[in-house]
């Protein structure tokens, strides 16, 4: 009896030992790295120098970029890149397909009915693009009759429709649309001023020039669902602190070689 006692005991000790070097190897298994929080960023790239694809990098680069991955890091959040249509952006965010859109937006009361907006982070306008050799065409009123190019879905496609007799034609970005001002087929483009001095500037003047006054007073602001409150309170305070901190001001003369309007 004692010696069959003896070996339980030690039977009893070695399941014990087990036991308790294996709850040793659970409690030494490494904690698993809690995944990056996304901001699903829908954009139309190709809207130079708000937002474009960079040939050499392929990496989407410029002014509305470089805004959204800094308001990204101010919000502890990684940001990625969607390209997709100008008419698409808005659809995709009822949709829940991504959480903001940036993409040189104008804040209008049409589109403020479907989604809400950030605080506004640029001032732009309307402004017409004629042929270098073009002297008849000075003003928006001359553009009666004219022949348009614009970019879908835009508020200078808005605002050319409304220009008596004529006949617009758009195109799916902008520069599909300076393209057909060069090859002749329309007489002018009417889209935003930075838009259209960035396109003169990169071809070095030698094709077209901008005329007249600004048609329009606008600002840009980033889209975001109306079902997702918590995110504009978070874009917004970002954006208060980047201008605060002046990383917007940064950004701003990165692209624009002047300081913000104040």
């Amino acid at each position: 009896m004692p010696k069959k006692v003896g070996i339980l005991s030690i039977f009893l000790m070695f399941l014990l030992a087990a036991g308790l070097t294996g709850c040793g190897q659970q409690t030494a298994k490494p904690a698993e790295t809690p995944k990056a929080k996304v901001l699903k960023v829908g954009s139309e790239t190709t809207f130079a120098p708000f937002e474009f694809q960079d040939e050499k990098s392929k990496e989407y680069v410029g002014f509305d970029m470089d805004l959204i991955r800094a308001i990204g890091k101010e919000m502890g959040v990684e940001v990625q890149i969607q390209s997709m249509g100008f008419d698409g952006l808005i659809p995709a965010l009822e949709a829940g397909n991504i959480d903001v859109a940036i993409s040189g937006m104008t804040i209008t009361a049409e589109r403020a009915k479907k989604v809400d907006f950030s605080t506004p982070y640029y001032k732009s306008g309307l402004s017409m693009v004629v042929k270098v050799d073009n002297d008849t065409l000075k003003t928006f009123k001359d553009l009666e009759g004219k022949r348009i190019a614009v970019q879908i879905g835009t508020t200078g496609a808005m605002e050319a429709k409304k220009i008596k007799d004529a006949t617009i034609r758009e195109f799916n970005n902008a520069p599909e649309a300076f393209m057909e001002l060069k090859a002749g087929g329309v007489d002018a483009v009417v889209n935003d001023l930075p838009v259209n001095e960035y396109y003169i500037a990169q071809a070095g003047g030698k094709d077209a020039k901008v005329v007249g006054e600004p048609l329009t007073s606008e600002e840009y602001g980033i889209a975001i669902s109306k079902k997702n409150t918590e995110t504009t309170e978070k874009v917004n305070k970002a954006i208060e602190t980047l201008k605060k901190n002046g990383e917007y001001e940064r950004i701003y003369m990165k692209w624009f070689g002047k300081k913000p309007p104040q």
